[in-house]
Order: C-alpha cells, then structure tokens, then sequence
C-alpha cells in the first residue's frame, strides 16, 4: 500500500500505538503505518525483549520488518527478571530519540501493561521484594496464588496470567505492601490529544484460526529446538515456567511431562485464554479506536496526523 501524505507540523511530537491480542496481526499493521508515515517501531512484548527468545513469542523477523527500525526487542537476558519499571525508562528513551530523528513513534504489542506505563505514564508501586513472603508464598500452587490475589485485588485478577506463579506473587506482594487494592496513579509524559491507538479487532473464530496456522508455523520453524538451545544454554526449567505459555509447556514437554501432543492441544488453549485477557485489558480503554484490518488503520492514522 503506498498513501504518501503531507503532514502538518505540530508543536507537540506525536506518537501512534497498534494494540490487540495475539495473532491478531498488529506487527504488519505497524510495518505497514511505518512504511507509509515515516516511522520506527517501539516494541510493548514483555517477552520478546530477552535475547534468544525468539520462535516462541513469535517475535518479528528480519524480513518482516521491511526494513523498519524496531526498538525494545532483544535487550535482555532471559535468565534474569526485566521489569514494566525497566521497559517504562527504555520505551521511554526510544521514543524521545525516534522524535529526535524526525520521526514517528509506533508503539506495538499485546502487553497492556506495558502500553499503559508508557503511554499513560502508569506510576509503578515502588515496592522491595518481601523474601520471607515469598518464601512462603513459592510453596502454594498457582491455583491457590490466585484466589488469594483475586481476594486482595479483584481488578489485578481479571487481567493477570493465573498460570504464572511469578507475577502472581509479585502482584500479591504489592497489595499486601499497600495492605489494600493498590491506588492506579498516572503521570503522562505525552499529552492524551496527541496519542492515537489503534486496537485490532477480529471475529473470535478468525482469531482462534490464528492462533491455530500460527502455533503450527511456529512449531515448524523450530520452536522445541530453540527451547532446547536455551535450556543447554543455562535457562533454567523454573525460569520456563516463569516466562510463560510456550516457554512452560515446551519445559514440560521436554522433561516428559506430558506428550507433544498434550503439549500443542494445553498450549494452544491457554493461548486463546491469554488473547481474552489482552482483550478485556484493551477493551476498558475507550480512548482505542478498533479497526479490522490495515487499511483502516491507515485511514484513521492518515487523519490523526494530518490534524
């Protein structure tokens, strides 16, 4: 698609993000914006910032960047812990540097908690890790994690990975810090008028059709054979189980477990209940304007930056 504008010069910097569930399309969205309106990409996937990580999150290839650039991508190690507090600082210096450039920022992913740190300049809880807590905490299932989150913070519970331990505690060691349902405080760096979100909206069975031919690709590509590099390379079992969705049942898979195909079936069920709870984050925000495909979006961004 080639929809050369002229654009009108503002007074303040602009910035585009494309946010939706997985597989629903946003990275081509983003390419295609970029292509057409000057742009760099700035990931929002809390996975795909560590290295090596790179069939199972489905991170963006070489090619399918079309040479656009893409920041927040490859800028940790998966071995240790990379925090929305990391990813606020780092998102933030991208965007200021791609403005610097003349260009346009295009925010990109499915993490809504990531989107919001940055784009509504979300306050994180600066609370200190509480050992004894999670001492005890560690010993309960992930099942037994969430009933107690969804007691102390029911709005957290609606939108969090109840598979994944690790966030689960930290999520229950804020509320108990604060000794109530933790106050959201925002501190926008970037005036709302001057932010346009575009959310990907597909029909339920397009988008379960998507998950499907992706998890299928992804597992042509190589995707055991990648988390058997990375477990020889020192990732730990628990640290699979920590990074979530293919990454806990690729490790439970290769450490006999469960079958390869209770492995593909269990993955790709808990991959459609991940992209609902993308979907409710999203959908509280009224300010995201939804389109079904790509051409709609340039339309809509076309507008926006045209003024």
């Amino acid at each position: 698609m080639n929809m050369p504008v002229t654009l009108k010069k503002k007074i303040k910097p602009l910035l585009i993000a494309v946010v939706g569930p997985t597989s629903s399309g946003k990275s081509d969205v983003a390419v295609l914006l970029a292509k057409t309106f000057g742009g760099e990409v700035v990931s929002a996937d809390s996975r795909q910032v560590y290295r090596g990580l790179n069939i199972g999150t489905g991170k963006i290839t070489k090619k399918e960047t079309r040479g656009i650039p893409h920041h927040l991508l490859d800028v940790a190690s998966p071995t240790r812990r990379f925090s929305a507090a990391s990813y606020q600082k780092k998102a933030w210096r991208a965007v200021k540097s791609i403005w610097h450039r003349g260009n346009l920022p295009i925010i990109c992913g499915g993490t809504g908690f990531y989107v919001d740190t940055l784009l509504k300049g979300l306050a994180l809880p600066k609370v200190k890790p509480d050992k004894a807590l999670r001492r005890v905490l560690e010993k309960k299932s992930a099942d037994e994690l969430f009933k107690m989150l969804r007691v102390l913070d029911p709005k957290r519970a609606e939108t969090i990975d109840r598979h994944n331990p690790r966030r689960l505690v930290r999520a229950i060691e804020i509320a108990k810090a604060f000794g109530r349902v933790p106050t959201t405080q925002f501190k926008p760096k970037i005036a709302p008028e001057h932010i346009l979100t575009i959310g990907i909206s597909l029909p339920d069975k397009k988008l379960k059709k998507n998950i499907h031919v992706r998890l299928q690709k992804r597992m042509a590509m190589g995707m055991i054979s990648e988390a058997e590099r990375l477990h020889q390379g020192g990732l730990s079992w628990k640290r699979f189980e920590e990074l979530g969705l293919e990454y806990r049942f690729l490790a439970r898979y290769l450490e006999k477990k469960i079958s390869k195909q209770e492995m593909l079936s269990q993955l790709e069920t808990a991959i459609n209940q991940y992209a609902k709870r993308q979907n409710t984050w999203f959908r509280r925000d009224k300010s995201i304007v939804w389109v079904k495909n790509a051409k709609e979006a340039a339309r809509i961004a076309k507008k926006f930056l045209a003024g």
